[in-house]
């Protein structure tokens, strides 16, 4: 996927916009996870009192996100000569680490609920106050996963798409509970172990969450290459540029937000090496130009010797 320079946002707009989004969210989460516990318990639902708990999670990744997202746009120093972002990897690590805990909790409990319920334990009636309070959740975290996330996508931080996801996390769990929370208050007295399935429903929902947005994370810190698409689209330019004759031993991968690269390319022997250094410049400008002026990108030059190439010239 590449990008337009008007679409583009500097290191320090980025983190001014990641926290910004960021404490919007905080704020929003604080007055949710009270007012869900509140009318959890107000409310006799155990799935509002375990929604609420979400919203609390939530406090400690807007804290992740803040402290992180600072620190992976520094600049490179001595220390991190390729830059910071892996910062961002790992704070998106722990985001899903915290999910899927707080999943594995809700379940847990939930479980336990349900047990004692088959076993003829009597469940109270939620109130109308519990049911009111889902509405309200699921409409102000599916609004505020939309702002979220299109920040994100705009500064190309996945660790605030990530954030985003798990506001995403908290619509569906709130919509689970509002299912719960409605069959339990409706359908009988029979039918109030619903409100612990609906907790049991979000716990699977959170953990499932916490899965797609770890894996990205542990894929990038463990090295994995850049996606096909984006691979395809480097090799179209690397082997059209004008003076590349071929080019080999491509390797990528990302440190955060930021692309890095390595191939060798090949070049007629009998050119000067200004010239030869001039088309490899001229790999870097196209490459830049299409995929963010803040890649690193390394290029070893070599003669071409009348290797075969396939049909992105690329050789042995």
């Amino acid at each position: 996927m590449t990008t337009s320079a008007s679409d583009r946002v500097s290191p320090q707009g980025a983190v001014k916009v990641a926290r910004h989004v960021t404490w919007v969210g905080f704020w929003i989460n604080a007055a949710l996870g009270v007012l869900k516990i509140l009318a959890g318990i107000l409310g006799r639902s155990s799935a509002m009192i375990a929604d609420g708990i979400h919203s609390f999670s939530d406090f400690v990744s807007d804290i992740i996100v803040i402290i992180f997202i600072g620190i992976s746009r520094r600049k490179a120093n001595a220390d991190y000569q390729y830059g910071h972002g892996k910062y961002e990897t790992f704070a998106t690590m722990l985001l899903a680490l915290i999910l899927g805990l707080v999943g594995v909790l809700f379940m847990t409990d939930s479980a336990a609920k349900i047990y004692d319920a088959l076993r003829g334990a009597p469940l109270p009636r939620p109130t109308w106050l519990a049911l009111a309070m889902a509405v309200v959740s699921i409409v102000s975290k599916e609004w505020l996963y939309h702002y979220t996330r299109r920040a994100g996508e705009r500064i190309r931080s996945a660790v605030v798409v990530a954030n985003a996801w798990h506001h995403r996390s908290d619509a569906l769990s709130s919509l689970a509970t509002l299912a719960g929370i409605a069959g339990a208050m409706f359908l009988g007295a029979h039918w109030r172990i619903l409100d612990p399935v609906a907790a049991m429903i979000v716990s699977v929902l959170i953990i499932m969450v916490s899965v797609q947005i770890g894996k990205p994370a542990v894929r990038e810190l463990l090295e994995a290459s850049l996606p096909p698409d984006t691979v395809r689209g480097m090799y179209a330019i690397i082997g059209t540029t004008p003076g590349v004759e071929a080019f080999h031993r491509f390797a990528s991968r990302k440190n955060g937000a930021t692309m890095i690269i390595d191939f060798h390319i090949k070049v007629n022997p009998d050119i000067s090496v200004d010239h030869a250094h001039a088309i490899a410049t001229a790999v870097e400008h196209r490459l830049k130009q299409s995929f963010g002026e803040e890649m690193l990108i390394n290029i070893h030059v070599e003669p071409y010797r009348g290797q075969p190439v396939d049909e992105n010239r690329m050789c042995q």
